[in-house]
């Protein structure tokens, strides 16, 4: 009889200290719920205790969670359509609040948060530029919203680590992807303009500098050329009259020669001259 009162008791002794005994692991914190009420929070990494049947324990992640959102669609200052995709790096600050809000549910919890952390983008987005979100820097861009989503995100117990704009994009079903391209388009043409123009006067400036050196050249050689002719002619003056002083009459005849040829050069000329023009005098049958 002893025996069997003993057995059902140790096993009701097991059952009321594994009932007892709660684990809390690294990167985990709990509290502790006194017939649902809660009764101890912030509960560390350890082996812990709790009364049996009155108290329950409830155990949360406390590492930072990346979560994902769904795509937001805004409007940018200029009134274009744009889709904002992001992540938000998650982390739970305050258990108690936390469990009080969601009731310890995390999907409850990113339900609750997620309008939380669109409104305050779209009302960034709402004051940027289409350029200022895409080539602009993404970290000040969130840097700027990060302390008013953490003050609305303590009522969940959560706070807000980081947010990742993964990817911003235009909508396929409206007309901004064909007016970013016409604005593109728009760009590139005057870039082209400008880099037409600028070769243009660059090559009237090479054409402009190339015909002064050639006036220049040209002048040069032509002052050369006519002082090598003067050189040429007083050289030629001298020579001619070195022979005349050596002999006149040859000289003369010469002379005379060189006109007779100029005179007659193209067969057809006809002269009216005087019988006794000295013009012919190395034509009479008498010389």
């Amino acid at each position: 009889m002893r025996l069997n009162f003993v057995i059902p008791l140790i096993i009701i002794v097991l059952l009321g200290l594994m009932g007892s005994v709660y684990v809390v692991r690294e990167g985990q914190v709990a509290l502790v719920l006194n017939l649902g009420r809660v009764a101890r929070t912030d509960i560390g990494p350890g082996l812990h205790f709790k009364v049996p049947l009155i108290e329950s324990a409830r155990v949360f992640d406390r590492r930072f969670n990346a979560s994902a959102f769904s795509p937001e669609r805004s409007l940018t200052s200029e009134r274009k359509d744009v889709s904002v995709d992001f992540v938000a790096i998650v982390a739970i600050s305050d258990v108690a609040a936390f469990y009080r809000a969601t009731s310890g549910n995390e999907s409850d919890a990113n339900l609750r948060l997620e309008p939380i952390i669109k409104n305050s983008l779209r009302n960034e987005i709402n004051a940027s530029t289409l350029t200022e979100l895409v080539s602009g820097n993404r970290s000040e861009f969130v840097e700027r919203q990060l302390p008013g989503i953490n003050e609305a995100a303590k009522s969940l117990g959560m706070r807000i680590i980081d947010i990742r704009l993964k990817q911003i994009d235009l909508p396929t079903d409206s007309q901004v992807i064909q007016q970013v391209y016409n604005r593109m388009r728009a760009e590139r043409q005057e870039v082209a303009t400008r880099l037409r123009a600028e070769g243009e006067e660059r090559a009237r400036a090479i054409r402009g500098q190339a015909d002064r050196e050639q006036t220049v050249i040209l002048a040069e050689a032509e002052r050369d050329a006519q002082t090598l002719r003067g050189e040429g002619d007083a050289e030629a003056a001298r020579i001619y009259g070195n022979a005349a002083n050596r002999d006149p009459a040859f000289y003369a005849f010469q002379r005379s020669l060189e006109a007779y040829r100029a005179a007659f050069e193209k067969g057809d000329s006809v002269i009216v001259l005087e019988r006794n023009d000295p013009f012919l005098q190395y034509m009479r049958s008498d010389r």
